[in-house]
């Protein structure tokens, strides 16, 4: 293999690198380009979907247009599984025969569980999987809504385990920064999945949960400023993806809202029982905590 990728060498000289990208919709499409802009050697792109498909390699997004995986995946140093965390372990089952010896997999999975543990046994020693999860994205989905900005200042979020090596782990963080990332941090899995039920899920639950209050209306859109807008942004999203993000979240994503309902409850009360002191000391405790996050 022509690289500097071998194990105890893990090159950040990414002109000399081929990436696999399995999975060419918003995010896979983001890192294609993001990649290109980085100037990797190649890009293999793998998606059943043909018209996708096509489309990434008229835009010149890709070298190699994959529906599905071939011995050509084994030029790839690196791996980026950009699909359905359920596919995800099947994806590696079915295909590790065509791994490079010394491949870096990783994915970009909005939740982990058991999925790390699962998809590294069943790769080969040599082989490396190390999650991690880019705290990007856009209204929309698709390749035709793909941006490499998307990572400009964004945080990615890195879950190692206990099979991960140092040299893993921080090789995918100089990947992050170079992408764009402003951050990276590093999680367990059941770490990942608690916060990201309060800083993801949650806030989808709660945008399309206004857009299908029965006080819309045919007026609506004519009462709407920069915080209706600003709540509802992400409520038009891929209810295959998301409900599957949802279901595999499940217990702590329900026990995020039961936390929200605990707040709408004191809001409610606060109001019905005309209680100002309340309603000012619920707002100061949600600005202070607000500006130390910006």
């Amino acid at each position: 293999m022509e690289s500097g990728f071998k194990s105890g060498n893990r090159s950040t000289r990414w002109q000399e690198l081929s990436f696999a990208i399995v999975g060419l919709g918003l995010i896979g499409g983001s890192y294609a380009k993001a990649l290109r802009k980085l100037g990797v050697k190649q890009i293999i792109g793998i998606e059943r979907d043909t018209k996708t498909l096509a489309e990434a390699k008229a835009q010149g997004l890709v070298d190699v247009a994959l529906t599905a995986a071939d011995a050509s995946l084994r030029q790839a140093n690196v791996i980026i599984c950009a699909i359905y965390p359920e596919a995800l372990v099947g994806f590696i089952g079915a295909n590790v025969q065509f791994f490079n010896p010394d491949v870096l997999l990783t994915d970009v999975a909005g939740i982990k569980n058991d999925m790390i543990a699962s998809g590294q046994a069943l790769l080969k020693p040599g082989m490396e999987f190390i999650s991690g999860h880019p705290m990007a994205g856009r209204q929309g989905s698709g390749l035709g809504m793909s941006d490499a900005h998307i990572f400009q200042n964004a945080n990615y979020i890195i879950v190692p385990e206990q099979h991960n090596s140092e040299e893993a782990i921080s090789w995918l963080e100089s990947l992050a920064l170079a992408l764009g990332c402003k951050h990276t941090v590093r999680v367990t899995p059941a770490e990942h999945d608690a916060t990201i039920a309060y800083t993801s899920n949650l806030p989808h639950v709660t945008a399309v949960a206004l857009m299908d209050s029965a006080s819309f209306n045919d007026k609506t859109r004519y009462f709407v400023a920069g915080s209706f807008r600003d709540g509802t942004r992400v409520a038009d999203i891929n209810p295959e993806l998301w409900s599957n993000l949802f279901l595999a979240n499940k217990e702590k994503v329900a026990d995020e809202i039961d936390r929200y309902m605990e707040q709408l409850t004191l809001w409610r009360d606060a109001l019905r029982s005309g209680d100002g002191e309340q309603l000012k000391a619920l707002m100061r405790t949600a600005g202070e905590r607000r500006r130390e996050l910006f």
